[in-house]
């Protein structure tokens, strides 16, 4: 399958998976054909990307099965929105969601081998919170936390922006670069808002409880609320899981395509973000995404169609364009791995 916009739709295309609302309303099923009245309809409802059948996508790899994904997202979404300031007793129920996605993640086979396609999404707040946690779980089970540890980390990041529904500000679609200094000032208490409704609660361990609280922390005491240097191990898991994620999503700042997104935590490596803990997130993070345009040092332009396990910045190739520009359709595939003296320059948007 193929992760396209929908303005760039042609027509005839195959739905690769079910089209839903946020709130999990089926528009489409798989495997409609995409007629021009569809696309259309698509655009009214403001349905950015969708995925199309593709077989030679199909090998692109995330961390939690779309099915899944979608199964833990709605309830996430269903228990936070059913709860209010200090009325907590919904949200035990997250604990127990926070281990099944656990469960979900190392079940799948060589889990901790895989190189993960991490794609640009949108700002949807309650996927932003999944995917965080399933990619701490990951740097977690990686790093060799122990299973309590791993289980904080799990409820922590589904719960550590809790605190943005407190704000008495609008928070959504905006870039904190921007704000006013009251709203800045506002929107930088979400930390202690949501450590301060759950700091009582028994079923929430501690490190959870410093994942909310810590999570906007950084090394160089540039974060926020105390400024702090000294953070533990899994709430430095959480922030560069966050960071990376907002920065593709573009949560509380410009989105950058995901390449971008991983120079900017190299850049930021052993300044802002604990270096071991970096080096072991990009293992597993895709540089190029299956389906992404790159150019080569051959001056040749390829798509990525599927990743090398173990080697994030060499993945699998089919040409495209030669460097004179004509159009390549003989199925030309490049496994980098293989031809060692062809690299990926850049991409192409």
């Amino acid at each position: 399958m193929r992760y396209v916009a929908v303005k760039d739709l042609v027509g005839e295309e195959i739905l690769g998976q079910d089209v839903l609302t946020s709130d999990f309303v089926m528009i489409l099923p798989s495997n409609t054909v995409l007629k021009p009245e569809y696309i259309e309809k698509l655009k009214e409802l403001e349905i950015t990307n969708v995925y199309i059948k593709d077989k030679e996508y199909d090998e692109q790899i995330f961390v939690l099965k779309f099915e899944a994904e979608q199964y833990f997202k709605g309830k996430v979404k269903e228990i936070i929105e059913h709860h209010t300031y200090r009325h907590n007793e919904e949200l035990v129920q997250l604990s127990e969601e926070a281990d099944n996605v656990i469960s979900s993640i190392i079940q799948e086979e060589d889990v901790m081998d895989k190189v993960y396609d991490i794609r640009n999404r949108s700002t949807d707040i309650y996927e932003h919170s999944l995917n965080i946690c399933s990619l701490a779980v990951l740097v977690g089970l990686k790093m060799g936390l122990s299973k309590e540890e791993i289980h904080d980390i799990s409820v922590g990041s589904l719960l550590h922006d809790i605190g943005l529904r407190y704000l008495n500000m609008e928070y959504n679609n905006q870039d904190v670069a921007k704000l006013s200094d009251a709203d800045l000032i506002e929107y930088k208490k979400h930390t202690v808002y949501g450590y301060a409704a759950l700091r009582e609660e028994n079923w929430i361990g501690n490190i959870a409880k410093s994942i909310i609280l810590y999570h906007h922390e950084r090394l160089d005491k540039t974060g926020y609320p105390l400024h702090a240097s000294q953070i533990s191990r899994p709430v430095q898991i959480v922030a560069v899981c966050d960071t990376f994620d907002e920065l593709v999503c573009g949560i509380g700042c410009e989105k950058m395509k995901v390449y971008e997104a991983i120079e900017y935590m190299k850049i930021y490596k052993n300044v802002k973000f604990d270096a071991d803990i970096v080096d072991v997130f990009l293992q597993f993070v895709a540089v190029y995404p299956a389906g992404t345009r790159v150019l080569t040092n051959e001056g040749e332009i390829c798509v990525v169609l599927r990743q090398n396990n173990g080697f994030p910045e060499r993945p699998v190739l089919r040409l495209m364009e030669d460097k004179t520009g004509e159009t390549i359709t003989d199925g030309t595939v490049y496994d980098l791995l293989k031809k060692r003296h062809i690299f990926i320059e850049k991409a192409i948007d």
